[in-house]
Formats: C-alpha cells, structure tokens, sequence
C-alpha cells in the first residue's frame, strides 16, 4: 500500500492509467490528471469551494436539454470552443479564418436560386449579400454550396420562434459559373447567448455580460477542398471588442454601407445595405501528395 500525500497523490493516479489500451486516450487523462492537480495545489480550494465546483457542474447537467447544451456554453464563454477551433484550423495566408458553427445550424436547409430573399417576409433593415468563393490559387469555384444562417432583428433564430413554419432566414445557394454567389436578407441583430442557467450566474459573479455581436453564419464547401465555417460580424454592432464567446476575428469584420437610394436589387424603394464578401478555401490534401511529400 502506498503512503500518499499531496505530492506522491499524483503520481498514483497517473501510474493507475498505465494500462490503458489507447495511446491517445492514455495522453489525455495523463495530462488530464496533471493539470488538474496542479490547478489544485495553485488555487487550494476548501472543502466548501470544492462542493461548489462539483455542484456547478452537476447543476450545469441538469440545464442540458434537446435543445439547450450548458457544457457547450461553458466551454463557449471560458474561451475554450475557440482555442479548440484555432488549433485545428490554423490560420492560413489567404485562406478564410474558422469560427464554431454554433447551435443554430439545421442540416435540412432548403437549396435557393441566387439572389432569393432568404428572409421570407421577416420585417428589419434590408441587406443585399454577395461575394465569390475561390481556392487558394485564386480560382474561382464554380458550383461551391454556401449555407447560411442568422438571427432576425431581435436577435432570434427560427428555431426559437416556433410560430414559423418554414426555414427562415437560413438557406444554402450555389455558385455560379465565375464562383459567385448573392442573395437578400436584413440586417441581423446582436443578442444574448441563454443566461438562465449556471453559466449565466458565473458570468454574473465575473461580472460579464452574456451578449454576442450581430453575425452571420456560412459553412461554404466545394469539391476538393476543405469545408469551411465561419462568420461575418458588421462592423458597426456593438459588442465586437468584447464578444462572450471569442468569437470575433478581424478578418471577419465587415462593413455593411447604405446602399443607392433605390437600388435595391429587387427594385423596390427604401433604405437597405450591403455585405460583400470573398471567401477563399484550402485545397485538401490528397494522399498521394502526402505520400510525394514524405518520399
């Protein structure tokens, strides 16, 4: 029987994981384990502040829900989704950066002609969006699936509101010939991500404030090249400079200016504006360029 104290503690539990078949599994409670113990001994907590920790962490399971994951936003407002993301998606010259997807994203988005009013009717600013999407040599990809979603001007997602019947202010189009791509909406809303549960009491405790910038959000995908998932933040919404998820890049800042009295692309009058956009994608690699490569 070992004799264990603060220190040889940690050794013991590490030695315990010795057997563990999976070298990647092994790594992780490994380092696991160490940080931990480590946060342990820096921050000694009391037996008190300890039982509130595991309380928190039992009280955010239970706010999970089908359409609510407290996890995801723990993760979300402790910076952690988007070192997550940065580190698998390392930025790139040239090539468009990554965010999370979020939560909103529905896999069975109705496909649009270019140019359609993805809004259906919803009342806010209007705003006319269009771009191109390219590789990373610069070609245009013709025929590229750009998926899109957003909030409406109160800061809601269709899944929220469930007087709609239909997808709305989300749709995917597709590229024409020259990689290009446009289509109507109104301008989104900043709002706050759900605040009512344990993450929102520890953002209150910290005292933050639980609100994202307006965005967009596109997942663009074209064959031979690695799907991206990003978003587009205007650049007059508050909230860029202190965003409670981290979510923001300054590459993803975009301006939204008045657009031509009259000019609308439907024809109609009134105030609305624009969002023009290149998203550029990163060829995958094949195996047997990594096979060239490695010979």
């Amino acid at each position: 029987m070992t004799d264990l104290d603060g220190n040889s503690l940690t050794r013991e539990v590490i030695d315990r994981f010795a057997g563990t078949g999976d070298p990647r599994l092994k790594a992780i409670m490994t380092s696991l384990v160490r940080h931990l113990h480590g946060f342990v001994r820096d921050v000694r907590p009391t037996v008190e502040e300890w039982g509130a920790a595991v309380d928190f962490l039992a009280r955010a399971g239970r706010a999970c829900t089908g359409g609510r994951q407290e996890y995801v936003l723990l993760s979300d407002v402790l910076g952690v989704t988007m070192l997550v993301d940065s580190i698998n998606h390392p930025t790139a010259g040239g090539i468009t950066e990554t965010t999370p997807p979020g939560p909103f994203h529905a896999a069975d988005t109705p496909e649009l002609p270019l140019g359609a009013d993805m809004a259906r009717g919803q009342p806010g600013e209007r705003l006319h969006v269009e771009g191109s999407v390219s590789s990373g040599d610069g070609r245009p990809l013709a025929g590229a699936l750009v998926d899109v979603w957003q909030a409406d001007e109160n800061g809601y997602y269709d899944m929220q509101r469930p007087e709609l019947t239909e997808p709305t202010l989300r749709a995917r189009f597709r590229t024409d010939g020259r990689g290009r791509f446009a289509f109507r909406s109104i301008l989104p809303s900043h709002y706050p991500i759900p605040a009512g549960g344990p993450v929102g009491e520890l953002l209150n405790a910290t005292g933050r404030h639980p609100f994202r910038p307006a965005h967009i959000h596109f997942r663009v995908a074209a064959e031979g090249h690695e799907s991206l998932v990003t978003q587009l933040f205007p650049a007059d919404s508050p909230y860029l400079a202190d965003d409670a998820v981290f979510g923001v890049k300054p590459s993803l800042v975009v301006a939204c200016p008045p657009g031509a009295p009259g000019g609308f692309p439907d024809g109609s009058a009134g105030p609305w504006r624009r969002l023009a956009y290149d998203f550029v994608l990163k060829a995958q690699v094949s195996a047997s360029s990594v096979q060239k490569g490695a010979g």
